[in-house]
C-alpha cells in the first residue's frame, strides 16, 4: 500500500487533498466520512471510517459503501485529467470484487487511471483495511463529456 512519489505528476487540474475536500460540501461522499488524504504523482488517496451506518446486517462493511469510495476516488480522479473549461467526467461503469469483510477501523482507497482516452477513462481502485490487507477491487469506467 505504500506509494512512491517519484514520478512526474499526471494532473490537468492538480489539487491538494485539502482543496479536494473543500469541494464535497453536502455530497454522498461527506455523509460516509470520506476524506482525501493524499494526492499522488499518478494515484489518489481517500480513506472511510467504518461505522455501523454502512454497515450491512451481518456487522460488515456494505458493499455499497465499498462501491461509493471507489467511485469518489475515481470519479474525483478522472475530473482532474481533463480540461474543466471544456470537459467534465461521469461515471458509466463501476464494478466491485469485495474479497474481505470488514467490521471496524477504517478503508483506505487508492485509485489510478489505466486507461486515458479522449472519451472514457478506466480506473483501478483498490481498497484496504487498517491491516494493509486488500479487500475490495474495483474498476470504475468514466464517460467524458463535453461540459455544459
Amino acid at each position: 500500500m505504500n506509494e512512491s512519489d517519484s514520478k512526474t505528476p499526471i494532473w490537468a487540474t492538480p489539487y491538494t487533498a485539502e482543496e479536494l475536500q473543500e469541494r464535497f460540501g453536502t455530497t454522498l461522499a461527506s455523509h460516509l466520512g470520506i476524506v482525501f488524504t493524499e494526492v499522488g504523482p499518478d494515484y489518489l488517496k481517500a480513506a472511510m471510517p467504518v461505522t455501523e451506518n454502512i454497515h450491512q446486517p451481518m456487522g460488515l462493511v456494505h458493499g455499497g459503501a465499498n462501491v461509493a469510495l471507489a467511485e469518489t476516488v475515481g470519479s474525483v480522479g478522472a475530473n482532474m485529467l481533463v480540461d474543466r473549461e471544456n470537459y467534465a467526467c461521469v461515471g458509466q461503469e463501476i464494478n466491485a470484487n469485495h474479497v474481505r469483510g470488514v467490521r471496524d477501523g477504517t478503508i483506505t482507497a487508492i485509485g489510478r487511471p489505466v486507461y486515458v482516452g479522449r472519451s472514457s477513462q478506466v480506473w483501478d481502485i483498490r481498497l484496504y483495511d487498517d491491516r494493509e490487507r486488500l479487500t475490495c477491487i474495483s474498476r470504475l469506467t468514466m464517460a467524458v463529456i463535453e461540459a455544459r
